[in-house]
């Protein structure tokens, strides 16, 4: 099973995180089958591949919580085909 989960990056006290697609068995800082975002909390700054996103999302990807939140702030579900 694939879930779309943050991958910690930067310096000490100074984190940034990206948005990867990985397997769930997989740890957090394990290999990641893509980068699809970036997302800075200093900054409150935040990127998405929305192609790349929809693609997971609809070949079954669960988003963690702290994702699906980034998620709905940039009304990304609006733009998912509803089954």
């Amino acid at each position: 099973m694939v879930k779309l989960r943050l991958k910690r990056c930067g310096r000490k006290q100074r984190a940034v995180y990206r948005i990867v697609a990985i397997d769930v068995r997989s740890r957090r800082e394990g290999k990641d089958l893509r980068k699809v975002g970036f997302y800075d909390p200093m900054k409150n700054q935040t990127y998405l591949n929305v192609p790349t996103i929809l693609y997971f999302l609809e070949r079954g990807a669960q988003p963690t919580g702290t994702v699906q939140n980034l998620l709905k702030k940039a009304e990304l579900f609006k733009e998912l085909p509803s089954n």
